[in-house]
Formats: C-alpha cells, structure tokens, sequence
C-alpha cells in the first residue's frame, strides 16, 4: 500500500463525497498504482455517480418508498416456505412475513434463530453438537421411559444410557446425571425421589390416583437441559466466507441465553424477532435487521429488485424514537400531529371526534390532510411560489423586435422563491 500524492488528496477533499465514500477511495487508489490523470477520472466518475443516485430536493420519497414496497407486495404469495433450503424447519415467508415486520409483532408465527459457532466448534461435529444439547430443551420423554405403579402410587422412571451419554458429552458417568435429573425432579415437583442407578421414582404425599396422574403431567413439561423456548435445533454444514462450517438452525428463539453459551459466535447470530434484538443489542442492530428480514423477504419472493434505500427509510420510520413502531394505527401512522392523516388512515370518527373534543388544531403540513382539503402539497412544485417583480418589470414597445434568447443581458422579470 502506497500513500497518495498531494494533488490526489485534495481532489478527494475537493468533492462532495460523504467521509465513507471518501475513505473507500482512498483505500482503493492506494492499492492501485494510478497516475493522478487517472485518480482524477475515477474521482469524478464516482463523484457523478453519487450525485446522480441523490434524491431530488422536495421529491416525496415516503409516497415512492411506499409504491416500491406496496406494489411487489401485491405478487407476493402467501404460503408458508422452508427457510435457506432448511427443509426440517418451517418459517413463515411472503407476504404474511412482510406483515409481521411492518406491523412490529411482538412474537413472530414462527420463531427461529441462525446459529454460528466459534471456530473449535464449527469445524468438529461433536464440538457442535455439545452446542446443540446446550440450546435444545431435554424434557423427560427423550431420555427414558415413564410408567405408572397404581398399586405402589409411584412414578417409575427408566432412563436410557446412551441418551444420557449423548446429551451430556462432557460427564463420564450416567449415574451422576441421574442423580442431577432426580434433584431437578425434587425442586421442581416438591416431590422426594429414590434413585437406584439409572432408574428413579416418587410418589404423592398422599395415596391419591389424581395427584399420580397430575404429577406424570408436570414430569413431562420439566426442562432438564438447554433453552424451554427452544424445540428443535437442526446441524447443517455449509458453505460460508469462512469457509466449510456447522451452523445451526432453531425452532423457537431466545436470543440472550444463546448469546450466553461457549461455543457460540455472537458477532454473527441472529434471529428473527427484531424486539429480541432490540432487547439484547439495541435499536441500531434491531434497524439492522427489519432492513434486512425485510430484503430477504422480497429476495425470496424473487422481488430483489426493490432499492434497499426504500426499505432503509421505513426502518428509521419505524426506529427513529428508539423503540420499535409498528407501521399502523397503533404506531407511526396514529401518532401523526395532523389529525385528518390520522382519520384518513382508520376509525374516522373516533380521531376527529377526540380532537373536536380536545381542540386540535391541524396545520396542513402533510401530504394527506392537503389533499383532503384540496390544496396543493407542499412537495415537488408544489413547495415552490412564483412572484410578480413589480419594481423589474419593463414595458415591451409592440415595434421592438423580440429578444435574442441566446442573449443572457436579458434582465429577470420574474423571481423564484421556494418556501
């Protein structure tokens, strides 16, 4: 990497480039050896490019955004398809997706999360499934058998070694992880077991067939391993920038405890409930994720070709407070200051009744309340008055021959004035 000349620093500082664009100029010209002929020609092709890629000043880019999204929504199915080629996972796609994310739903149809492995555990299947075991709930039915005594009104319990073995990589003996199952068993039940080896059971207090049957039904809901929340996790090998790797996939979300776990790669987890998100890493990373939930929704659909730019705007709508906003009545939409968007968008007669009774006052500074009333939006052409310069107009003889228009010594008769 060689350092810039002087001339080709102060091109770069000359444009009107943002500090990224500027950056990544520089870091390209430096790996290249380039004259400062043609330093200046890439400076100015990229300087043109982002000029041209600006939004035009009072151009209504909330109405574009909307028609870009509204309209790809429109071919969207409404099916529910597998995820990322996932075939044993079900996540919900199309357009019911896209609703969940604008509406901000607290828990999404489908809770799932992508799971990375730090690198030990990525490249070892066993390491992996160590991993796998920490997040998958362990209830009782996966590592035994369960039987009703009548006659002795206790819960016999018959646990299976290799499962034990399985589920538990990293203890040497089974027995002891019947032991640490009975314990679990006794403070969650309130109940006293006996454990012979692999085999435990217990009773109710009191001889009661009710109370057998209740306690083999609060038995079966215990968690003896890894997250409640979590069902199921699928291992896939795939190809990633890092190369061949496991990662896993999920079915039910709870995105801190997994953070949380050895093995796991929090820069590059995620999941696809954004309050989650915005629970764990903030506001920025939950923007983060509805623009790119929302991107994978369309890629899926085959509509990639909606600009990001749209999708980015109604991610800062919906973010910009610091809490997540649902785009609708109960969100963005309803808090509007002007109340004829507000009526305009649902229950009319509740928003104009409330702001009749508490006299608001709406000021027409919208698109829509200008529109219901019949006045031009103050957007585009709109935004822009033309005025009469009594002072600079001159009387134009019918005999004098017409201005060249070539000619710039004409003076101006009419100024332009932008609100």
């Amino acid at each position: 990497m060689t350092t810039l000349p002087t001339e080709i620093e102060a091109t770069i500082e000359a444009t009107e480039l943002p500090t990224r664009l500027k950056d990544e100029l520089y870091s390209t010209l430096e790996d290249r050896e380039v004259t400062t002929e043609e330093a200046a020609e890439i400076i100015q092709a990229t300087e043109t490019q982002y000029l041209d890629s600006r939004v035009d000043p009072l151009d209504p880019v909330g109405t574009v955004s909307a028609q870009s999204i509204g309209e790809p929504g429109t071919q969207m199915t409404m099916n529910t398809f597998h995820y990322a080629g996932v075939a044993e996972i079900d996540v919900t796609q199309g357009l019911p997706r896209l609703i969940e994310l604008v509406d901000a739903r607290k828990e999404p149809d489908t809770p799932m999360m992508t799971v990375y492995l730090e690198e030990e555990y990525a490249e070892d299947r066993d390491r992996a499934h160590e991993v796998v075991w920490q997040i998958e709930a362990t209830k009782i039915l996966q590592l035994g058998d369960i039987s009703t005594n009548v006659a002795d009104m206790v819960v016999q319990i018959a646990l299976n070694e290799q499962t034990l073995r399985e589920r538990w990589p990293t203890v040497d003996d089974p027995v002891a992880v019947a032991e640490e199952i009975a314990d679990t068993i006794e403070s969650e039940l309130g109940v006293e077991t006996r454990q012979r080896g692999l085999g435990i059971e217990f009773g109710p207090e009191e001889p009661s067939y009710r109370d057998l049957l209740q306690l083999v039904e609060q038995l079966r809901e215990i968690t003896f391993k890894g997250i409640e929340e979590v069902s199921r996790v699928v291992i896939r090998k795939e190809e990633t920038d890092n190369g061949e790797e496991f990662i896993l996939y999920t079915e039910g979300s709870e995105f801190g405890d997994v953070l949380d776990i050895e093995g796991v790669d929090a820069t590059r987890t995620t999941c696809n409930n954004i309050h989650e998100i915005k629970s764990e890493l903030g506001i920025e990373a939950a923007r983060e994720a509805i623009i790119e939930e929302t991107m994978n929704t369309l890629e899926e659909q085959g509509l990639d070709d909606v600009n990001i730019r749209h999708l980015m705007l109604v991610a800062d709508i919906m973010t910009n407070e610091g809490t997540i906003e649902s785009i609708g009545r109960h969100g963005i939409s309803g808090s509007k200051d002007s109340v004829l968007a507000r009526a305009a968008f649902e229950v009319t007669v509740s928003h104009l009744l409330d702001a009749a009774v508490h006299g608001e006052v709406d000021e027409l500074d919208g698109v829509t309340e200008n529109v219901i009333v019949g006045k031009p939006i103050k957007l585009g052409t709109g935004d822009v008055n033309l005025r009469m310069d009594a002072g600079a107009a001159t009387t134009v003889d019918a005999n004098e021959p017409e201005p060249d228009l070539e000619d710039d010594t004409e003076p101006d008769r009419v100024s332009e004035t932008a609100d």
